[in-house]
């Protein structure tokens, strides 16, 4: 990975820190690179269950690099995953975004881009991009009204205006508020608990749930049926109910 891009491995769990703390880790072509990079290792490397993506500086994302954009007109994309390298396609494994300070603009869409959020009792999300007559065109118009309140999502696409990390932990969006500078340790908390469970079953989990949003009541069965017949005769259910019935902790192959 890139030096803005800075990535490590504990215990199954992949941490992913963006690193222009300068910029306030604003999302340039390198780092848009490096992001696609990381997400594409957590869903390759067998060892790795879940992923953590965070900013360094006190600060998470500001959006996108504007100064980039207006001297070269570069745009941070990664070829088939969209903005940040992440969100027209994450990762297949859950994904969690620890946030301290501001997530903005393409910031707050790569948070919206994650499964689960961290964040500190001081931080911010916004969606800014009206105020500069434009539009969240990378997941936050399509994401926000899902994760809220319809109308709360609303307003804040349409105002612009930063929403406190207290008062969308009230609506539902963030799952867990910490205390400033505890955002990384509460999801390192939050994602051995996920960790230490069946990888294959978290993996499959996590696609029905991300898929499912949009069936029919009427098909849904059938719909998760061969989603998830693999789960039910692999190596690892069986291990989870030996280790159970032998009272010990579960090894397991994710296969």
């Amino acid at each position: 990975m890139s030096d803005v891009v800075k990535v490590e491995v504990q215990s199954g769990i992949q941490i992913v820190t963006l690193n222009r703390p300068e910029a306030r880790n604003a999302i340039n072509l390198e780092t848009a690179q490096g992001i696609a990079a990381a997400m594409q290792e957590l869903d390759e490397r067998e060892d790795l269950v879940i992923g953590i993506i965070t900013g360094s500086g006190g600060t998470f994302c500001a959006g996108m690099d504007l100064k980039a954009f207006a001297r070269d007109g570069q745009r941070p994309y990664a070829a088939g995953r969209g903005f940040a390298g992440i969100a027209e396609r994450p990762p297949r494994k859950p994904l969690i975004a620890a946030v301290e300070g501001y997530a903005l603009a393409g910031g707050c869409e790569i948070v919206l881009s994650c499964d689960l959020i961290v964040a500190a009792e001081n931080a911010n999300f916004g969606l800014p991009e009206v105020k500069r007559g434009i539009v969240p065109g990378a997941g936050g118009m399509l994401r926000l009204p899902s994760r809220i309140p319809y109308h709360i999502a609303m307003e804040a696409i349409l105002t612009g205006d930063m929403m406190p990390a207290p008062r969308m932990h009230a609506y539902g969006l963030v799952n867990r508020l910490v205390a400033p500078g505890k955002a990384l340790e509460a999801a390192m908390e939050l994602a051995r608990a996920i960790a230490a469970n069946g990888p294959l079953a978290v993996r499959t989990a996590k696609t029905v749930v991300s898929e499912s949003r949009d069936w029919r009541e009427a098909d849904m069965f059938d719909l998760q049926r061969p989603r998830i017949a693999h789960v039910f005769t692999s190596h690892d259910a069986k291990e989870g109910a030996t280790a159970f019935a032998e009272k010990r902790k579960p090894v397991w192959t994710g296969k």
